[in-house]
């Protein structure tokens, strides 16, 4: 897949668990890590939205294009 999920990059830059940000986000943990292993589908804006809050980041913070090879 092209579309890179970086949550783990900025969990680790804000020190913070996943446990704590599925919390704040209101998303269960197993949720999150289908998300942080790039298996997810999809993803709502008011998720990505949430994360953002909770991560004070941007969305290209935490998604990234690569294309395939």
């Amino acid at each position: 897949m092209s579309i890179i999920v970086n949550v783990d990059v900025m969990l680790a830059r804000r020190k913070m668990q996943s446990g704590e940000l599925a919390e704040r986000v209101g998303i269960t943990p197993a949720n999150l890590s289908i998300l942080k292993t790039g298996k997810a589908k999809a993803i709502r804006f008011s998720t990505l939205d949430a994360i953002c809050r909770a991560l004070d980041c941007q969305p290209g913070d935490i998604l990234e294009y690569t294309p395939d090879e």
